[in-house]
């Protein structure tokens, strides 16, 4: 089953069960995918319905600690909620130390050894890891391996 077809079915469950969250959530996911798909003028393919969906995930994670900051606990609350539904719908993060192999091994690939060739390792990283890390996290390893 594909992601589109995943949250149309999702979609309907979640109103049968009048749960208002997933419902609002799953309508936002499903109206950002469309709208890719109208600037794309083509159909998704799975790849990149995921790359929607990581970019939802990262903007509520980016409101949730700026809310958090605010004090607004309502909102922040209502955010790490929309968090849950959403994280149902990527694939199975990496762990840390899955995450920092392929890091060693993308900057043997890339012949990496300073800084200054981060944007290569990263170039080259990211595909690998596409909806099963977080950018900062990779980031962070990047920066540490390469001192």
């Amino acid at each position: 089953m594909t992601l589109t077809e995943r949250l149309n079915q999702d979609m309907k469950t979640a109103m049968k069960e009048k749960d208002k969250l997933t419902l609002s959530v799953l309508r936002m996911v499903r109206s950002a995918l469309k709208n890719k798909e109208i600037e794309l003028k083509r159909p998704l393919d799975e790849e990149e319905a995921l790359g929607v969906v990581s970019k939802e995930l990262k903007q509520r994670k980016d409101s949730l600690h700026e809310f958090e900051q605010a004090g607004r606990e309502d909102l922040a609350q209502k955010t790490r909620d929309e968090i849950a539904v959403l994280k149902q719908y990527l694939p199975e993060q990496l762990t840390e130390e899955e995450l920092r192999q392929i890091v060693r091994e993308t900057v043997a690939e890339t012949g990496a050894s300073s800084k200054a060739d981060m944007g290569k390792v990263m170039k080259a990283i990211m595909p690998k890891v596409k909806g099963r890390a977080d950018g900062k996290r990779v980031n962070r390893m990047v920066q540490e391996e390469l001192q």
